[in-house]
């Protein structure tokens, strides 16, 4: 098992925390990219198996929500960028899952520097994807910010429902850990991306 430390670094502007797992000397560490409305917290069982770095995206979890961040995949590209230069990880392999997928930019743009690439189920930005229902009401202007504005956590529950790939809403341990990171700064986060990424 590997021991796991916990970060917090100025990225871009913005403070950024990040875990880091300790494994056996690894040249290229593996970088993993936690999805929408999550955080690093998805990422603690692979860390202690495995060791690598994940960190809390801009506007989620324990970092900073900057009203002015560039919340998009082209923002969240160069900030991933600055985090490696940052953290000093020169080689690396990454892991994406859902809107960690944002990754995929760097991955391609970075691609002398990447060792390996895991794409976990993931939003597939293509033409022809269509958003769910909470998704287009969330690119909406003013409806989307009065569905946030207004979600509880039993709403919550009841709109993962549409908005999870498994039948059925979140499991309440993981709604949980979700809904303790769910606020303004991660509503506001959210939608910017959902907004700014390709239409329909």
């Amino acid at each position: 098992m590997a021991e796991i430390s916990e970060h917090t670094n100025q990225v871009a502007g913005v403070e950024v925390f990040w875990r880091r797992g300790e494994p056996d000397a690894v040249s290229a560490p593996t970088v993993y990219v936690h999805g929408v409305p999550t955080h690093s917290d998805d990422c603690l069982p692979f860390l202690a198996q495995t060791g690598g770095v994940a960190l809390d995206l801009p506007g989620f979890g324990r970092s900073g929500k900057p009203n002015d961040f560039e919340y998009s995949i082209g923002g969240y590209d160069r900030f991933l960028e600055a985090f490696l230069d940052t953290v000093g990880i020169e080689r690396f392999s990454l892991v994406v899952h859902d809107w960690g997928a944002v990754a995929l930019a760097t991955a391609q743009r970075l691609h002398e520097r990447l060792e390996r690439l895991v794409v976990l189920p993931s939003v597939p930005l293509l033409p022809g994807y269509e958003w769910h229902r909470i998704a287009r009401m969330w690119r909406k202007p003013v409806v989307g910010e009065l569905l946030m504005g207004f979600t509880t956590r039993f709403g919550f529950k009841q709109l993962s429902k549409e908005a999870n790939t498994t039948p059925g809403p979140l499991p309440d341990p993981m709604l949980d850990y979700v809904w303790k990171h769910f606020d303004h700064g991660t509503q506001r986060a959210i939608l910017k991306l959902y907004r700014a990424s390709p239409p329909e």
